[in-house]
Formats: structure tokens, sequence, C-alpha cells
């Protein structure tokens, strides 16, 4: 089975993106399952129902999330029902925290399923709860159902993203990094058959700083003074990684960086 998960998709550009690439990409290398990050879809912050439909029609088959998951109100509105829409697993377990974390999600044409897990890191990211434990865990309940389990683990250290790898390694069939919008060059499978990717870079405008205008991200590094964020425009890419896993044991046999320019 071969997994395409694709980089937080920033704005408007990176929507627009996915829309031009991803169809003829997916039938071309003969895809059968996608992942994307849309937490930074929605003018670079938070997601909407109307932008997850664009997606789902554009060839995305689960939408994962991080810290910006709740940036747009409008999210609250299906991020109960639409079981295609994740927010970080490791929540605080309370009532009042909507949504799920992790989904199972049948594969058409190929007989099987492919769980997803979504965590967010606690290093500068907040007090969460411990995304190792909350992610074994669902792995773990996952494999009573499938052998083929993608993470996408959305921290900002990379000391923590290669943590989670040998954590869940054999355990997962893959854990990819999200959240630092630069794609890493560290791509490699684990001893016991986990691919790794410590981040899948960003999918969006490449010519400011991860996303945003350069001039607007000078000026406040500079001065310190408070700035409104604007999009980049230019050097678009679409970026993320192809796993493929072997559908009866669950290790990965190959990991590809993609970077599609657009």
């Amino acid at each position: 089975m071969l997994i395409f998960f694709i980089g937080d998709i920033v704005g408007r550009p990176g929507r627009q993106l996915v829309q031009n690439l991803l169809p003829g990409f997916r039938k071309s290398r003969q895809i059968d399952f996608v992942v994307a990050n849309g937490e930074n879809s929605a003018s670079g912050k938070g997601l909407t129902p109307s932008i997850a439909e664009d997606l789902y029609t554009a060839g995305v088959d689960v939408i994962t999330s991080g810290n910006h998951v709740w940036k747009n109100r409008e999210i609250f509105h299906i991020i109960d029902k639409d079981p295609r829409v994740l927010r970080p697993a490791n929540y605080p377990e309370d009532d009042s925290v909507p949504g799920q974390g992790s989904g199972l999600y049948p594969v058409a044409g190929a007989g099987c399923f492919v769980g997803v897990v979504n965590l967010i890191g606690r290093v500068n990211l907040g007090p969460m709860d411990c995304p190792f434990r909350v992610g074994r865990a669902l792995v773990n309940d996952l494999l009573h159902e499938t052998k083929v389990i993608l993470v996408d683990f959305h921290a900002e250290a990379t000391s923590e993203k290669i943590a989670m790898g040998y954590y869940l390694d054999g355990l997962a069939s893959t854990v990819l990094g999200t959240h630092t919008h630069v794609q890493t060059a560290d791509e490699r499978i684990l001893p016991n058959g986990t691919a790794t990717l410590t981040d899948v870079g960003m999918t969006g405008p490449h010519d400011g700083v991860l996303g945003i205008r350069k001039d607007i991200i000078l000026h406040n590094m500079i001065t310190h003074m408070p700035v409104r964020h604007e999009l980049a425009e230019g050097d678009m890419r679409l970026c993320g990684a192809l796993v493929e896993v072997d559908t009866v044991t669950g290790r990965a046999s190959a990991i590809e960086r993609v970077c599609l320019r657009g």
C-alpha cells in the first residue's frame, strides 16, 4: 500500500496547490490513501467545513491538525460530526474538548483499513497530556483492527519527534512530523519497520518565512512591534512524504520525500 502524507497546508495558496497537483500525482503514483495536515489552511490558521470539503474533493482522505485547530470557530460545527477531521489526541480528557484524535478508515479497492493518530508535542506548545503514553495506547488499540497505522506528530522539537519514532518503532507503520514547516532530510526506516521523517515540510509559498511575507516577519524580529501576518505569494511547493507499507505486517518498506513545485 502507498500512503501519501501532505505537510502543513498554508492558506489559499496551499489549498490551490493541493487542488491543482494532488489529483494527477495520486493517479500517476497509484497512491492508495492520502492524509494532509490542514490546521493552517484557512488564511494561515485554522480550518473551515468548506475548506475540508475542498480538500476531500481534491483527493485527501483524512485531515489532521495541531495547535491552530481551534483558531477558526467554524471548525466546531463539524469536528464532532466528521470523523475525517482529527485534532491532537493528547488534549486533556474532558467532555468539553470536542472531536477525536484518531480514527480507522477503509481504503477503497484495497480491502483493508488505515489507522491514523494525531498527536501534539509539549516542548514550547503547552502542557498537553503525554503524547508518548497517549500515542502508544491509541496505536495499540488500532492494532486490533489494522496493521497499517500513520502517526502525525505535530511538534516543535526535533528531539521529541525523533524520540517518538523510536518509541513507536514496530507498532506504527510511520511516524511523520509536522509544525515547523521546513522539510528535513532524515527520512529512514527504523530497525523494527517504522518509517520516520522529522518534518514533512509545508505546502504553500516558500518565498517568505514559514509561509508569511518576509518583510513583515523581519520588521517584527527587528523592532519587536506587533504585526499582522499576511501570506507570502511565490515559490509554491507541495511538500510531503510517500510511504510504502506491507498491509499484512504493517512494516514500511520505503519512504520518499516529496516536493512538487506549482
